[in-house]
């Protein structure tokens, strides 16, 4: 097709980047405008579509979700903490040298496995794979555009799966590691690091670099999930993802859409970071119903540093550090007006809002010129950590800032105590949903609900590159849906090696309906945001995943590569579109089905009108004998009517099905109540989440 485009068979092999045979047929090249739709008119091409970039999203984890080593059992030893099980991980490359990619105890590489490891740059497959690093492979064709030195490539990195910036090591390691103990960063979270499975196998496809157009080039993602898929992964994990607006689920230029179904296809379940635009509503990426989207979730951990003010007030400060005790006066300093020399050897403090029309970065700089010891920052509470190097920054809320503030007001010479930070665990630490963490309703389908699931993604500390970071021991903490995603891709395949004839379906379900509202402690989860409140589906999907019940669910919602290809059709997406994704010529029924009965472990009604009626089907994969018996808690002003509200399986019933009914009282709302759908023997409780809004009024939003 090159050839007949571009005149010769040497000019198709020099513009051929990537040709994409295992999944799905296409290629990728280097084309003009004019080329591109020139070809674009070829009987045989059902669309082209420009490359583009997407970004990477970014020790106590696991003991926190009850997966612990000690224990004689449970599902870490039941699935051998995984060591037959192989994921693949889309990211900015690895540290072979690590310690969490040691192959110590481990037996053969899985003789399904048919990756390969790549030379390059500092990169020895012989010496750097093992029997943990089964596979490394690295792609950067599509970012040269005219010749083999123009890809904006710098230097510093390494032409190799080899990684220069801590991403994907730390994915990686969080996914699957070794045990390594006494690991920390800089002293905060001393601990032995693990993955969720750390027996697990490891695969990583090399597809971000430091560019200046953009790190991760679609066309050698596409080509990477191609690839792993031939390879043998029985789990992708990938941590990347785009700006918004979010791309719809049928379009080619949403490449993790088109190349998970893939993967789903094949029996490989891909797990996706849900992305750190929080936490408005509709910021959730990663929207497939075929991928399970992870949310992140503080931990039971925190490292508060102490503040004690002159008149023996302690407050405690967001930033952990361990920088040494200091004692200083304290100043206030109006963000608003120019700089004072007052400042030089004290402890700033300030307040940033939005409306101040200046940045807590500019704050910084200000006080940094002037020679300022430190700087107190009153904000809104945030996960993410505004750092400048040289100088102390404190994060507070505006209460805490308040309370500062009249401090400084009522006394002559203030002064304040900044302690090295101590560390918190426990149940008075609460379990949040972060403030950068992606939030529903989902953007493109919202009959579908996202995120799925939510995972420990706060101050995670796991490997990174020691050579180049200026890691001092190779492990740091970082936040992010980045850490999150891998977290519950371990535990994935934990269930895959104790339940390895389960499909993508049922993992995802078993992972949803298992999981809980509230921390392990019993307490409730809140969401992170403009203000704290409980956290809701659209904050946390099913819960916070709970991986010994999801060993264990009793019932699972299962669906396949049909029922999406339904979803898609009753999406009213166009039939071409639909065979392209699908590689299966489609004809939709009509009229077209509804988007309420695609199999999912949630129902989500974005528009109730008038009542509706909908189907799902559950699967017994507990004993054979089982009564299930009826719980709903409706959303506020919502009636739910299930048929029948009793199951009865046997070994002849393997599978049931019932209706919903739902109906409501409100003529017009224009936020979302949430509910639940149980199914319970008394042993399994079987949750789905409820989130409805019902019909709004034309005017409603005006």
């Amino acid at each position: 097709m090159l050839e007949s485009l571009l005149g010769s068979q040497k000019d198709a092999n020099e513009f051929m980047v990537h040709s994409y045979r295992h999944g799905f047929s296409g290629f990728a090249a280097h084309l003009t405008d004019s080329q591109a739709k020139k070809i674009s008119e070829h009987p045989d091409v059902v669309q082209v579509t420009p490359n583009s970039f997407y970004e990477p999203q970014t020790t106590r984890a696991f003991e926190y979700l009850g997966l612990s080593q000690s224990s004689p059992k449970g599902l870490l030893h039941d699935a051998n903490m995984g060591e037959d099980v192989i994921i693949g991980i889309l990211d900015s490359g690895v540290w072979p040298e690590s310690p969490s990619f040691s192959d110590k105890g481990l037996g053969p590489i899985p003789k399904r496995w048919k990756g390969t490891c790549v030379d390059g740059e500092k990169f020895d497959s012989k010496k750097h794979c093992n029997k943990k690093l089964i596979g490394a492979r690295y792609y950067m064709d599509s970012l040269f555009k005219n010749n083999r030195t123009d890809s904006g490539i710098p230097d510093t990195e390494y032409m190799s799966a080899r990684e220069v910036f801590a991403h994907g090591s730390h994915v990686a390691s969080t996914a699957a590691g070794a045990f390594v103990p006494d690991v920390s960063d800089n002293g905060l979270g001393v601990g032995t690091a693990r993955g969720g499975a750390p027996k697990a196998r490891i695969a990583m496809y090399k597809v971000c670099w430091q560019t200046q157009d953009g790190s991760c080039a679609t066309a050698d993602i596409l080509k990477a999930m191609d690839d792993a898929i031939a390879d043998g992964v029985d789990v992708i994990s990938i941590s990347l993802g785009s700006a918004i607006p979010i791309s719809r689920e049928i379009d080619i230029s949403n490449v993790f859409s088109y190349g998970a179904f893939h993967a789903v296809s094949k029996g490989i379940t891909v797990l996706m970071a849900g992305g750190n635009f929080g936490p408005d509503a509709y910021t959730v990426q990663n929207i497939a119903p075929w991928i399970i989207t992870v949310a992140a979730t503080s931990l039971d951990r925190w490292f508060p540093k102490p503040l004690t003010l002159g008149n023996n007030v302690t407050l405690l400060a967001r930033t952990p550090s361990v920088d040494p005790e200091l004692q200083a006066e304290l100043i206030y300093v109006d963000s608003s007006k120019e700089m004072t020399s007052e400042a030089a050897g004290k402890i700033v403090l300030g307040f940033t809002t939005a409306e101040n029309g200046e940045s807590a970065t500019d704050f910084l700089n200000k006080q940094m010129e002037v020679q300022a010891a430190g700087v107190i920052l009153a904000g809104r509470r945030s996960d993410k950590m505004i750092v400048s190097e040289g100088l102390i920054n404190l994060n507070i809320d505006y209460q805490q800032g308040t309370t500062i503030l009249n401090y400084i007001k009522s006394t002559n010479k203030p002064t304040i105590t900044v302690s090295p930070s101590i560390a918190l665990t426990g149940p008075l630490v609460a379990t949040k949903v972060a403030e950068f963490s992606g939030r529903g309703p989902n953007s493109v389908s919202p009959y579908v609900l996202k995120p799925d699931i939510a995972a420990p993604g706060v101050s995670i500390v796991a490997a990174c590159t020691p050579e180049k970071m200026s890691y001092e021991n190779g492990y740091t903490a970082m936040s992010g849906t980045s850490m999150a995603a891998p977290a519950v891709a371990g535990l994935v395949a934990l269930l895959k090696a104790v339940h390895p004839d389960w499909s993508p379906a049922m993992l995802k379900s078993a992972i949803i309906t298992t999981a809980s509202s509230t921390d392990p402690y019993g307490e409730p989860i809140y969401s992170e945001g403009l203000s704290r409140k409980l956290a809701d589906p659209f904050d946390f999907g099913g819960g916070l995943v709970n991986p010994e019940k999801a060993a264990n669910p009793g019932l699972v919602y299962d669906a396949d590569v049909q029922d999406y290809i339904r979803f898609l059709c009753a999406s009213s997406y166009d039939e071409m579109s639909i065979t392209k994704i699908s590689k299966q010529t489609v004809k939709c029924p009509s009229p077209r089905p509804s988007m309420l009965d695609l199999n999912l472990p949630s129902i989500t009604i974005p528009f109730l009108k008038e009542d509706v009626t909908l189907t799902r089907t559950v699967t017994n994969v507990g004993p054979v004998n089982s009564v299930y018996k009826l719980i709903v808690q409706p959303p506020m002003g919502v009636k739910i009517s299930v048929t029948p509200e009793t199951l009865v399986f046997n070994s002849g019933v393997k599978k049931l099905s019932y209706q919903v009914t739902v109906s409501t009282t409100h003529k017009a709302n224009s936020i979302y109540f949430f509910g639940s759908l149980t199914w319970t023997d008394g042993i399994h409780n079987v949750v789905i989440p409820l989130s409805i809004r019902t019909q709004m009024v034309k005017y409603f939003d005006q």
